[in-house]
């Protein structure tokens, strides 16, 4: 097995095909058998990642077509580098998923890993919550780093960012809030893209079981969603709908924003504006194609089948295809628990 090893971190590709591994593997195995468990091996210690989108063989054991090599496990210094450093560094600092990086990871964080484990180790973690310019310089002496140096992500991999207490740098959050939804332990909030459907909606939110009204102003609530545990400090269980343009670049906001919370599509309203006859433009934006593909998994057949046909004719449907009326009945009588 470490002969194959060897072999696989000197490959010179990161991925590899059935065809190259069974060539690669030649010399060492003599039957299907004991190639197969010796694959399956490596998939089991994640050397070798199955590639989804080329499936795997009808054969049985059954074999990926294609692997993804994780050379950063097959590395024997780098890992013996890593553990030195976990022995030394703070014990909050962690270094797991280094082992899944490429070393030049590593060695690209490793500055700034010194730096945060000579602040933990002098001051420890700080209890008062700071705007992110403010702690940054604390940890590493540059203002802009988390916010535009990396620096978010370094945290995150390390483990540590939540025991920080940074106030994110973003616009406030807005929205209204019912006050008589406000002590629910389930509690649903309504993210609305435009303008003229928050106002549209607003009159009503208190004969709704919503807990706030949310508007996006398009791309910004991407960020300033992360202030929402701050301005709405309560304890509930909290589920979010979207309701913006379906276009391409609507459909691109609720995407990247599911990366921030998971966000539901407000289905009766998207339902509804399928009911009308669309507008025609937006042939300029750019395909988005993986966040269309997440958006169409929540409708039936006929209407992913309506939504393609759509954005292939550079066809849209605008928030405002629903008149206020429209909107507020939608939103005070559909069933959003069962949604």
């Amino acid at each position: 097995m470490d002969r194959i090893k060897n072999m696989l971190a000197a490959f010179s590709k990161k991925t590899i095909s059935l065809s190259e591994l069974e060539e690669l593997v030649k010399p060492l195995v003599h039957s299907y058998d004991d190639f197969s468990k010796t694959i399956l091996q490596l998939e089991d210690e994640q050397i070798l990642e199955m590639i989804k989108s080329k499936g795997r063989t009808s054969r049985t054991p059954s074999l990926a077509f294609h692997y993804r090599i994780h050379k950063s496990l097959l590395m024997e210094d780098f890992h013996k580098e890593l553990q030195h450093y976990r022995n030394t560094l703070h014990p909050a600092i962690k270094l797991d998923a280094y082992y899944r990086k490429d070393p030049s990871v590593w060695k690209k964080d490793l500055p700034m890993i010194k730096k945060i484990d000579r602040y933990l180790k002098r001051c420890t973690f700080p209890t008062e919550p700071v705007p992110a310019p403010e702690r940054s310089v604390e940890l590493v002496g540059d203002e802009k780093w988390i916010t535009d140096g990396g620096g978010k992500e370094l945290l995150e991999r390390i483990g540590i960012i939540n025991n920080l207490h940074i106030i994110p740098v973003s616009e406030p959050l807005m929205f209204a809030v019912n006050p008589t939804n406000i002590n629910e332990t389930t509690q649903l909030h309504l993210i609305v893209e435009n303008k003229t459907t928050y106002q549209g909606l607003l009159p009503v939110l208190k004969e709704t079981a919503f807990s706030t009204l949310i508007y996006g102003s398009g791309k910004k609530v991407i960020s300033s969603i992360e202030q929402f545990a701050m301005q709405y400090p309560v304890e509930a269980n909290h589920h979010f709908y979207y309701f913006g343009d379906i276009d391409r670049e609507g459909i691109s906001i609720w995407h990247s924003l599911t990366t921030k919370i998971p966000a539901m599509p407000a289905l009766p309203f998207y339902r509804a504006c399928l009911q009308k006859e669309p507008a025609v433009g937006k042939d300029y934006q750019k395909e988005r194609s993986k966040a269309v593909e997440a958006f169409l998994r929540f409708f039936t057949a006929e209407e992913q089948s309506q939504l393609k046909s759509l954005f292939a004719n550079d066809r849209y449907y605008p928030q405002e295809i629903l008149n206020t009326h429209e909107l507020q009945q939608i939103w005070r009588e559909s069933n959003w628990r069962t949604t």
